[in-house]
């Protein structure tokens, strides 16, 4: 037989979509399961055409859930990022997205105990990538993930039913400290300096300035991706620093091999802009404006994984999203308003009092099962 089969579900979670694979049914030898995601993505095509990837980041997912033993656990979910026209496979960062689809794929797998006529369930799930655990509200209906409803999130015409996702004690998931390298920090490309601030908090993020790159936040990604000089100059950064903290063994390895994490953004203060499909976003409405770059490209919306950890860094006094904020700079619990490129995504989160620690960080998202069956690997 010229290929074999295994399989698999896709679910929409938030502005994300992902493969889903019962770890049961994955084979223990590491070398075919990197076969299997690859070629289930399609990931060493550009356009991810022989696979169900979309040839974005955001459709280039994985995701692995097994039932836990460890008490007060319900799943065990890992996390897998697949190239765009590459044979990479990485499992360092987290999908903020996906938390909420990996709550109904519990529920509609039936790893969890669902009572009939219960309108919700909270379900714990511990990602064995970040190390951290994560609180889902599934809704339900008939005793399944429920998807319809009136909520509505920015990237996604339809609404949906709300499911909220809260990470537990985010920071220091993959160097074991909040600001491992301080609240500001300074790279130097082509002989400029630019300040940074890196954050590890659910998924590492480096954050910079529009300002040092001459923009002031409300260009539209394709401006930014034709101004030839600002990606290159953002991944950089984003190696250079991959180094520093220890995430990347060199810059040529953060450039080929460690290319989820950390991820770069850069912010700005509110302002009116308009958002990729045409609606004005007045500088009222939101707290701080930010876009993200990820696998060497404008990110369409904005990771949750960094709305998550940019949100937190709002909260941190002395970082460069702090300063960037119009937040009140004495809060330590509150919701943070960001502007990306599709609109609007608010983030809850609560410091711990008199020290820079986060304590809770999280959000709410839609979700929808979009099929399920066996997905074909060449042999």
């Amino acid at each position: 037989m010229s290929q074999f089969t295994i399989p698999c579900v896709v679910y929409r979670g938030g502005t994300s979509r992902g493969l889903f694979f019962h770890k049961k049914n994955l084979p223990h030898n590491e070398e075919i399961r990197k076969r299997i995601f690859l070629k289930s993505v399609g990931s060493e095509d550009v356009s991810h055409v022989d696979g169900l990837g979309g040839g974005t980041s955001h459709t280039s997912k994985v995701v692995i859930i097994d039932k836990s033993n460890r008490p007060g656990i319900d799943i065990l979910y890992t996390f897998v990022q697949l190239g765009i026209g590459t044979d990479t496979v990485d499992y360092e960062g987290t999908c903020g997205n996906l938390m909420a689809a990996v709550g109904a794929f519990a529920v509609d797998e039936e790893l969890v105990h669902v009572d009939p006529s219960a309108s919700e369930i909270v379900i714990t799930a511990w990602s064995t990538n970040v190390h951290k655990k994560i609180r889902i509200n599934v809704p339900l209906e008939n005793g399944l993930a429920k998807v319809n409803g009136d909520f509505h999130i920015s990237g996604i015409k339809s609404s949906g039913s709300k499911y909220k996702v809260d990470i537990i004690d985010p920071g220091g998931g993959k160097t074991g400290e909040t600001l491992p390298l301080g609240k500001i920090g300074t790279e130097s490309v082509n002989g400029i300096s630019f300040r940074y601030s890196f954050l590890d908090i659910v998924n590492p993020f480096v954050f910079v300035t529009a300002e040092d790159f001459s923009l002031n936040g409300s260009e539209s990604n394709d401006e930014v991706t034709r101004s030839g000089s600002v990606l290159p100059s953002l991944e950089l950064i984003r190696e250079l620093v991959a180094v520093k903290s220890k995430l990347a063994p060199s810059v040529e390895l953060a450039r080929t091999t460690y290319t989820a994490i950390p991820k770069i953004a850069y912010v700005a203060p509110p302002q009116d802009y308009m958002t990729s499909n045409g609606k004005l976003i007045r500088r009222e409405e939101i707290d701080i404006i930010a876009r993200m770059i990820s696998m060497n490209k404008m990110h369409r919306t904005f990771a949750v994984s960094g709305l998550f950890n940019l949100a937190a860094a709002c909260l941190l006094k002395g970082t460069i999203p702090y300063e960037a904020s119009t937040l009140d700079k004495n809060i330590n619990e509150g919701i943070v308003r960001i502007g990306h490129p599709e609109g609007i995504a608010e983030i809850h989160v609560r410091k711990k009092t008199c020290s820079d620690l986060i304590e809770t960080v999280g959000l709410e998202r839609t979700v929808r099962r979009l099929m399920d069956g066996r997905i074909f690997v060449p042999n």
